[in-house]
């Protein structure tokens, strides 16, 4: 019997850039599924609206700005570490019709910074504090991270990620976007969570962009000011396409076997389609 053609998307506003639906169309071409994997512009407050029209035939998807959060009271299950960083990335559609949620950004974080032979962290410096801030925090958590600093352009609503620091036992500190640090602190870690090309004001000393770890988030446009800045120090950088790969690895797990943990048939075939799919 054939396998039954499923469909897949991300969902997002602005989701014209994204790379997803060629690191998606990779895997299943490896595996032999004959699923479509496409980008489509689904604008905050519109993700009920788009739910409700898909029958059957849909598998899962992939949700990015400003979906994450959006989701929540809509899945009908959700993994425990959607529920600690309150966002959910991956929804996979039951037999029965429910939504699962998944967060795989967690992930895709922890092993873009392996890839560059980063294992562990003390402190770290968050631009943003969004969605992804959140996802941030716990992935530095899982690095044996105790300190960090949040830079965001409201402090206020940023405040939500306090409860989850506390919870994760990190000493967090939030600041407005833009405000020097005068601490001379070198954190090890420096993540942007900002959308591409997005005006940060932040300055960064030499001493931080030569042995801080940069990941930046965003891939498009690349390299990005801060990623320029970071080569000009000849400092480490980790792209926002590999965080992509990786939390996408995850998702097409979970596409495929239902679980996060699970292991694909010729995995070792599919990262590597993967990742030459978007030149890595």
């Amino acid at each position: 019997m054939s396998p039954t053609p499923r469909r897949l998307a991300v969902l997002g506003s602005p989701i014209g850039h994204s790379k997803s639906p060629l690191l998606h169309s990779a895997a299943y071409a490896v595996l032999g599924l004959p699923w479509s994997y496409t980008a489509i512009e689904v604008i905050e407050g519109s993700l009920g609206a788009f739910l409700n029209t898909c029958d059957r035939s849909w598998r899962g998807l992939s949700l990015t700005m400003p979906l994450k959060r959006e989701v929540l009271p809509m899945l009908s299950s959700r993994t425990a570490l959607v529920d600690t960083v309150g966002a959910a990335n991956t929804v996979l559609f039951d037999e029965d019709g429910g939504l699962k949620g998944f967060n795989t950004d967690v992930e895709g974080i922890v092993a873009a910074f392996a890839d560059h032979g980063v294992r562990a962290l003390e402190t770290v410096q968050i631009l943003g504090g969004g969605a992804t801030a959140a996802s941030v925090l716990a992935a530095a958590a899982q690095l044996g991270a105790r300190h960090a600093l949040v830079s965001a352009r409201d402090p206020e609503r940023a405040a939500s990620l306090e409860g989850l620091a506390t919870r994760l036992g990190l000493e967090l500190t939030i600041r407005r976007l833009g405000l020097t640090d005068r601490s001379l602190t070198v954190p090890s870690a420096v993540i942007s969570t900002l959308p591409g090309a997005s005006e940060h004001g932040v300055v960064f000393p030499e001493a931080v962009r030569a042995r801080s770890v940069l990941l930046d988030v965003a891939y498009e446009p690349w390299p990005s000011e801060l990623a320029r800045s970071w080569a000009e120090a000849d400092g480490t950088v980790v792209s926002g396409l590999e965080m992509l790969l990786h939390q996408a690895i995850a998702q097409v797990r979970i596409f495929v076997t239902g679980e996060q943990d699970g292991v694909l048939p010729r995995e070792g075939e599919v990262v590597a389609a993967m990742r030459a799919s978007v030149g890595l």
